[in-house]
């Protein structure tokens, strides 16, 4: 007997059908993969299941028994958690507060403070996780916030676990300790919904998985039985024959030199970018690589040093400055920095380029900002209805494609990426490599950031790596090995 068993599900969207008549069940005890591409339909299913979405039309069984439409507060009532995708947290408050945030323990009409550290503390001790419940969460970094959503899931003593994306902020070192939660969980009854994009993490804890395609149900395979090149050709409908497009393209001439730059905690920083080469941007987390292409960019202040652009010297004191000189950003997180969620693609492309769709009495020329931005739509193949759909409706994978997209049509000189494959599907992926890829052919020089050591080796011309805020290896990826690149990221590193 299955724990949760839904059939016939549907669910439609202004301008897309999201779900159609897809099925899906559910084993105690069990981890079970969703996947598909970005824009499949996981997580409208997940919200379904959690009671954030009502389904349009299909049958909901938990326990065996037929559900009508539930909330939120229904679904954690009956033993149902969901972890995000994006952190949903109150970051003033601190960790026990936003653990048991609408459970506050009272005493007339009082917040038991104590208590609730008390039983924070429980949670987050049985499940070793290393947290003070009196911090504030905005104090923490992404990658504990992350922790404590799971610790918050689990401290409703859910039945059923929800999790969407949940290593895409963690290091190798927190994503082994996830792991070693999954299977306490399991060995207890809980059932676990497992989304990811990193199909090969999938292997240390999956036992079943099933694959949605553009809102349809595909297959479901026990996890021993198949293997990730037939997931992937389920995701997609197709096969993916190289998973790192890379392309060969001669060296140009030097397009960007930075010398001695200091910022923050990156420090002395000094390295060239010549045209048509691609540097991948390796190290741990706090490295100091996000913080190095925010400074290149204008968004955090430079200290010391000096940026150089086609051999002379430039100031760049903000983001105005680099996008003035022909140097653009797709920052690391898309929602927050990169996109106005609530605004449609042509006014996101439009705020980019307000110097071309404006007129020199500052009236946007609309017919202008159309053209760019079906020009973004086109170049980028953007999945969408029109211009005019709101950026928080696209997928994850067009979201992070409006983000570059908006900045390609500027014809810039250097482009920057961090983390631009972060919580998109394969496929998605190689879109973006390919548009790596066609920036080298066009001249243009490449700076990316990315946290998977094989992407950096395998869609990098040479790799810089970075610990404690310096370089600290200056890599040909061709020549170089992943134990070489992790002994440059721990140079440093303070034991």
């Amino acid at each position: 007997m299955y724990l949760i068993e839904l059939s016939g599900i549907s669910k439609s969207f202004p301008g897309v059908k999201a779900l159609d008549d897809v099925q899906f069940n559910l084993k105690a005890g069990e981890v079970h993969a969703l996947l598909g591409e970005n824009g499949a339909g996981k997580s409208t299913l997940m919200k379904i299941i959690s009671g954030i979405y009502h389904r349009d039309s299909g049958s909901y069984r938990l326990d065996g028994n037929e559900l009508e439409e539930l909330t939120p507060k229904t679904a954690q009532e009956l033993g149902i958690a969901i972890i995000h995708q994006e952190l949903n947290m109150c970051t003033d408050l601190t960790v026990a507060e936003n653990m048991f945030l609408g459970r506050e323990s009272h005493l007339h009409g009082l917040i038991k403070q104590k208590e609730m550290n008390r039983q924070a503390k429980a949670v987050l001790d049985e499940l070793k996780i290393d947290i003070d419940p009196t911090t504030v969460v905005k104090t923490l970094p992404v990658s504990k916030q992350q922790m404590v959503e799971i610790a918050k899931a689990l401290s409703t003593k859910a039945r059923i676990l929800i999790m969407d994306e949940p290593t895409s902020a963690l290091t190798e070192r927190e994503i082994v300790e996830l792991f070693r939660i999954i299977r306490d969980l399991k060995q207890q009854g809980c059932a676990i919904v497992y989304i990811s994009h990193r199909l090969d993490e999938l292997k240390e804890i999956t036992d079943r998985v099933s694959i949605f395609r553009d809102g349809r149900y595909v297959a479901t395979r026990n996890f021993s039985e198949t293997t990730l090149d037939e997931i992937i050709a389920m995701m997609i409908g197709r096969e993916i024959k190289e998973k790192f497009p890379h392309m060969s393209v001669a060296k140009g001439a030097k397009l960007m030199g930075v010398s001695n730059l200091c910022s923050g905690i990156v420090k002395n920083v000094s390295f060239e970018l010549f045209a048509g080469e691609i540097i991948g941007l390796s190290g741990l987390m706090g490295a100091g690589r996000t913080e190095l292409v925010r400074a290149i960019f204008g968004a955090e202040p430079i200290e010391d040093g000096q940026i150089s652009l086609d051999g002379e010297v430039i100031s760049i004191r903000h983001p105005l400055d680099a996008i003035r000189h022909g140097i653009v950003l797709g920052p690391e997180d898309r929602k927050k920095q990169g996109l106005c969620t609530e605004l449609s693609i042509r006014e996101n492309v439009g705020l980019a380029n307000l110097d071309r769709v404006c007129n020199r009495w500052g009236v946007v020329r609309s017919g202008v900002e159309k053209e760019l931005t079906g020009r973004a739509i086109k170049d980028l193949r953007i999945k969408t209805p029109s211009g005019e759909q709101t950026a928080k409706n696209l997928s994850g994978g067009n979201q992070q494609k409006v983000v570059l997209g908006k900045w390609l049509v500027r014809d810039a000189k250097i482009v920057i990426f961090d983390e631009p494959t972060r919580g998109i599907d394969v496929a998605s992926k190689v879109e973006i490599y390919n548009i790596m890829n066609e920036l080298k052919t066009k001249g243009i020089g490449v700076l990316f950031v990315s946290s998977e050591m094989p992407e950096v080796m395998g869609m990098s011309d040479r790799i810089l790596v970075m610990c404690n805020g310096r370089i600290t290896g200056n890599l040909i990826s061709k020549e170089t090995t992943q134990d070489e690149i992790l002994r440059c990221a721990t140079q440093f590193t303070v034991q």
